[in-house]
């Protein structure tokens, strides 16, 4: 099996105000808190956490998927042994196919701030410059007026609408789906 540095090189990443590195096990009662926020969680595809349990499986199970180089989550903190402020996951990573799908979320004392586009910009410019990706997608409730806000910043092109997707505490929800092709990022590229 391939080293993680090796499939994943170059972390963490670091931008003007944050740093994004790996989720920790230590990190399990900070992603508690986030995700079994309810109004966090409003507009995720499964319900607020009720026990300390689920952040420490969820950490373990982000963890070996990082090692076999499926997904990636990492922490989003303002220092490297800073508090986790929220979380970006790359997932549904398919190599061949040089495309993947990610996720977020951020501690609401932090949002509106601008944190968040500038954590996804990074991470965007890592998964196309240094993965090689062709092609990132996210999928959100169109209700997060928010979130499609971030994406639309970030160059994110509305492609569609998936009626009536996720049934979350019996309510049915829609699904956007946004796609990011790398030419399309070249645009909205950090400066040099």
């Amino acid at each position: 099996m391939a080293s993680h540095s090796l499939l994943f090189p170059g972390l963490p990443l670091h931008s003007a105000r944050l740093v994004l590195s790996p989720i920790r096990r230590d990190d399990a009662a900070a992603l508690f808190a986030l995700q079994s926020d309810p109004d966090v969680m409003r507009f995720w595809n499964h319900p607020a956490w009720t026990r300390p349990t689920e952040a420490r499986a969820q950490i373990d199970d982000d963890l070996a998927a990082h090692t076999t180089g499926t997904q990636l989550k990492l922490a989003v903190r303002e220092s490297l042994e800073g508090p986790l402020l929220g979380i970006c996951v790359v997932f549904a990573l398919d190599r061949d196919a040089a495309r993947a799908e990610i996720g977020y979320l951020l501690a609401p004392g932090k949002q509106g701030q601008g944190y968040m586009h500038e954590a996804l910009q990074h991470l965007l410019a890592y998964l196309f410059d240094t993965l090689g990706l062709h092609r990132v997608e996210a999928e959100i409730d169109p209700r997060n007026q928010p979130s499609a806000h971030v994406l639309d910043r970030l160059g994110f092109h509305l492609e569609g609408v998936l009626r009536q997707r996720w049934r979350i505490q019996g309510e049915l929800s829609d699904s956007a789906v946004y796609g990011l092709l790398a030419d399309d990022n070249a645009r909205n590229a950090l400066p040099a």
